[in-house]
């Protein structure tokens, strides 16, 4: 269950934290009061994309927490365990965008990734928004809530993993047929570059090492010179070289230790300072004898960067790729020359892998039209509870004329709005009343059937008004019943059964606005209830026609 929000500076709310408790929670205010503003910074916290332009102006960033009770929530607490993300009883969800675009997120103080916020919130709250029955007529759409009553996962995932498997075996038979030639003209090109790569022979790393000997060579007069001349100074020069000044030094100083040992440090870095100009002039010789005036190997290191470039820039690849490249090549090569590409055994593979695919299909397909059966009656029920008294709804599952990843079934809902009418496709025989109360006719029982604690609806009741209005009120409140909801609603037959109410107002001084939600006591409840009966004039009548609504809400 969602226990509270907090936000900060985000559109025009500057701070606000709500306390929820279980039931159905009305939401009401003004139209532009910012009651969508409230639930767009759930769906943030849920997971959507973030906008700066979200960022309340003047602050530099916008913050969104919610905090969700999860007691008797055993499918999020097993995903926070399964992701070391754990925290008792509660889970903490926190969102923080930029006015430079970026936002992070955070679960019970971890860093989380969109992708798992959705992940999440998927088990704890389900949003039904106010336009949710314009989308009702898209196919894929239909299909999807049909799916979603099925509550069969893993038979979908089946069907879709086999379905792939089904059409990567036709694209190879595909190309085994017909690409013969092409067939042949890549295995060419691709000897030719295996064989290029395969002389070039260049191991991981190697470039650099070619780059640094290149430079080596290049300058092996200047590094001679040089290096002998840090030699004279160091230790060569008989006259007068480091070595001897700093070994007189120490021998200086060692004499007088035995007058002051408090010059015993001094000897000591002295002596140290010795020591290390000893093993540079070593090392420095070493290093100078191993210079060589190699023309001929100057000219072959040049020469095999150059190659290496070049073949680089023939692949499009930089030049730490060509390793990693050549395998690729040579594994394309191994299989274009196999018998992955023998006709027959790949005509064996597809034809079992469509059987495969086509058993799974059928047995998905069987389960859709019982569950197609079962939702259209209950949608049918509640379609003729909420005015629609003659009207039935159809939900047509015509297997066996495609195949896709979804299976083999042509999904469509139809609709009798009165007797004597044939079912017809929504989009051709539904007004946007009437598509307005099906879909949430179809809310309801997809909500009925839900096991997410939380469920928030979105001005869902819009396009109702009357008898209609206080049904839908009733179906939500007997929704509340067994769970939370919250209703953003401009219907008073709604609010009036709600078991709490908020009311959200915008208010403006000088050049600043901003959004505050006010949770209401039954007084002011029963003026928000008569605001909405009889708009800015509040009467007596209106307050009486709100007493008695709310009186009548159990």
């Amino acid at each position: 269950m969602l226990d509270s929000i907090q936000i900060q500076n985000f559109a025009i709310i500057d701070s606000l934290q709500l306390e929820l408790e279980a039931g159905l929670t009305a939401l009401t205010g003004e139209t532009g009061a910012g009651k969508s503003i409230l639930l767009d910074a759930i769906k943030l916290a849920a997971g959507d994309r973030a906008d700066s332009d979200s960022i309340r102006d003047g602050a530099e960033r916008a913050e969104i927490s919610v905090c969700f009770n999860i007691d008797d929530q055993a499918p999020a607490g097993a995903w926070l365990a399964d992701n070391e993300m754990s925290a008792d009883d509660e889970c903490v969800i926190r969102r923080v965008l930029y006015a430079n675009g970026r936002s992070k997120a955070f679960i019970n103080g971890y860093s989380a990734t969109l992708a798992q916020l959705r992940s999440l919130c998927d088990l704890l709250i389900d949003i039904h928004g106010q336009h949710e029955h314009q989308s009702l007529q898209k196919p894929q759409v239909q299909r999807q809530l049909l799916d979603a009553f099925l509550g069969e996962p893993a038979l979908l995932a089946e069907v879709a993993q086999k379905y792939q498997a089904y059409q990567a075996l036709r694209q190879r038979l595909q190309q085994a047929r017909s690409g013969s030639q092409e067939r042949e003209q890549r295995i060419d090109l691709l000897e030719l570059y295996c064989s290029e790569l395969q002389q070039l022979d260049l191991a991981d790393g190697e470039f650099d090492q070619l780059q640094q000997e290149y430079r080596r060579l290049a300058n092996a007069g200047n590094l001679l010179e040089k290096t002998g001349e840090v030699l004279e100074i160091l230790y060569d020069n008989e006259e007068q070289n480091l070595q001897s000044a700093l070994s007189l030094c120490e021998q200086r100083l060692r004499e007088l230790l035995a007058s002051d040992k408090t010059l015993g440090s001094s000897h000591e870095m002295v002596n140290a300072a010795l020591i290390q100009v000893q093993e540079a002039t070593t090392e420095l010789r070493d290093y100078r004898d191993s210079i060589e005036l190699d023309g001929e190997r100057l000219q072959a290191t040049n020469e095999r960067i150059a190659g290496t470039q070049n073949l680089a820039r023939k692949h499009h690849v930089e030049v730490a790729a060509l390793p990693a490249l050549r395998l690729e090549l040579e594994r394309e090569l191994e299989t274009l020359k196999g018998d992955s590409f023998d006709v027959s055994a790949i005509e064996a593979e597809l034809e079992k892998a469509q059987e495969d695919f086509r058993f799974s299909a059928r047995e998905l397909s069987l389960k859709r039209r019982q569950t197609a059966a079962s939702l259209s009656e209950q949608i049918t029920q509640v379609m003729q509870q909420l005015g629609m008294e003659k009207g039935r709804f159809i939900i047509d599952v015509e297997s066996g004329q495609v195949e896709s990843a979804n299976g083999i079934d042509n999904i469509r809902y139809l609709v009798s709005a009165n007797p004597g009418q044939a079912p017809k496709p929504l989009s051709r025989v539904a007004s946007g009343g009437e598509l307005s109360r099906i879909s949430l006719a179809i809310q309801v029982i997809m909500s009925e059937s839900s096991q997410i604690p939380s469920l928030i609806f979105d001005e869902v009741d819009s396009g109702v008004g009357g008898g209609v209005a206080e049904i839908v009120g009733k179906k939500l409140r007997l929704l509340g019943q067994g769970r939370q909801v919250l209703c953003v609603t401009h219907l008073p037959q709604v609010a009036s059964r709600a078991h709490h109410h908020f009311r959200v107002e915008k208010s403006s001084v000088e050049d600043d606005t901003t959004t505050t939600v006010l949770a209401l006591d039954e007084s002011e409840r029963l003026e928000e209830i008569a605001r909405m009966l009889g708009g800015l004039r509040i009467t007596e009548q209106s307050r009486a026609h709100a007493s008695e609504m709310i009186a009548s809400r159990d």
